[in-house]
């Protein structure tokens, strides 16, 4: 039970099973926001995909540069002097019914599921954010995937051979979303480097 300090995250099960819909398909993710705007203050890289027609009409081209490791076509927009998103005007997203797919699907909550919440180079305000998620657990399978997921995400983090091309250079949100998609491989079984590659890799490109 979250308290006044903490926010309730869902059950934990039922939100791998969004998460990873949602990063699957690019579909929107319900996260419960309230009036938090972490993610769009803390200097990020937002990447739009070429297909992406609707957010990149209505970004101004100028504010878009090609996305390091990625095919042409990928870029990612950047961030005022602020850290800020240009796109965030008078603490509301001016293109929100349009946003790029990255946003669409942003949930902070995976960082806490990959164990990434604290760790220094979480931009400061995302993380005092998470820290504060608290997953419920309903059962024993719950608590399995979710450290299946912890399992993936310092795999990943201490093997980046095990990165394919297309994961391009993952910040940790990244990461803990590469870690979610291929979590099923850790569950009874601890992959090495070429399977959880050639697993990313036909997920990624799919």
């Amino acid at each position: 039970m979250a308290t006044d300090l903490e926010f309730a995250a869902g059950e934990f099960s039922a939100w791998l099973a969004a998460i990873r819909g949602a990063i699957r398909s690019g579909d929107a993710m319900d996260v419960p926001c309230g009036n938090c705007t972490a993610c769009c203050t803390s200097s990020q890289f937002v990447h739009v995909a070429p297909d992406e027609s609707e957010a990149l009409a209505r970004i101004p081209a100028d504010l878009l540069f090609p996305a390091p490791g990625l095919p042409d076509g990928h870029v990612v927009l950047g961030y005022d002097d602020r850290g800020h998103c240009p796109m965030l005007v008078d603490a509301r997203c001016s293109i929100y019914d349009h946003r790029p797919r990255t946003c669409r699907t942003y949930d902070c909550r995976v960082l806490v599921a990959a164990g990434f919440a604290d760790d220094e180079d979480v931009p400061v305000e995302i993380s005092r954010r998470a820290t504060r998620w608290r997953f419920e657990e309903g059962d024993s399978s719950a608590g399995l995937e979710r450290a299946a997921v912890e399992a993936a995400a310092t795999f990943l983090a201490e093997r980046p051979e095990a990165l394919p091309p297309a994961a391009g250079r993952p910040s940790l949100t990244r990461l803990a979303a590469l870690a979610i998609e291929v979590a099923d491989l850790f569950v009874d079984d601890r992959p090495d480097a070429p399977e959880v590659r050639s697993a990313l890799d036909a997920r990624l490109t799919s």
